[in-house]
């Protein structure tokens, strides 16, 4: 049976992003002794604090500060971790707030992904939304470090997209 000509099916389209390359490492992913795939890490001062997960079944590992410094009431801090990381292709690392830290002393974190082909200093943007300032001492963890898988499709675009019942819905339209 013949296939049927896809462009006269497919509207014409347009990429609206470059083609960006994807990492080569020829498919090889560097595991553990127990195949588990490697999150590398490199120490960049004698300062540095290695991640590490409070427990086995930790989704996040702890970052840890560098350095002494002070979160402002209702500011923000860039607190160093001295760390530099590789994580495997296809995840990224997020940058998520303590759950301690964010009950007890109003502590939240921001700008939170860490490409896979980033290999610079690791650094914590902390927000303290008290009206107390919060002090970050050398030592103390302050962030967790979790990896994620994700997909990066390639971008397509096109005329329309398909309707659903919630549409152009959002901000609560699905609730009462």
């Amino acid at each position: 049976m013949a296939q049927p000509d896809l462009q006269n099916i497919i509207p014409e389209t347009k990429e609206s992003s470059p083609k960006i390359p994807k990492l080569q490492n020829n498919g090889v992913v560097q595991t553990s002794e127990t195949g588990t795939p490697l999150l590398r890490v490199k120490k960049l001062s004698e300062l540095t604090v290695l991640p590490s997960r409070a427990s086995p079944l930790s989704a996040g590992y702890d970052l840890s500060s560098a350095a002494e410094t002070k979160v402002p009431a209702r500011g923000k801090a860039l607190i160093p971790t001295d760390l530099s990381i590789s994580i495997p292709e296809g995840t990224y690392a997020r940058i998520a707030p303590r759950s301690g830290l964010a009950w007890k002393y109003s502590i939240d974190v921001g700008a939170g992904v860490i490409d896979a082909d980033y290999r610079g200093s690791i650094g914590v943007i902390l927000f303290n939304h008290s009206d107390v300032d919060f002090e970050v001492k050398m030592g103390d963890r302050i962030a967790q470090l979790i990896i994620e898988k994700i997909m990066t499709p390639d971008v397509l675009e096109v005329e329309d997209l398909d309707s659903t019942v919630r549409g152009g819905g959002g901000f609560g339209s699905t609730g009462v």
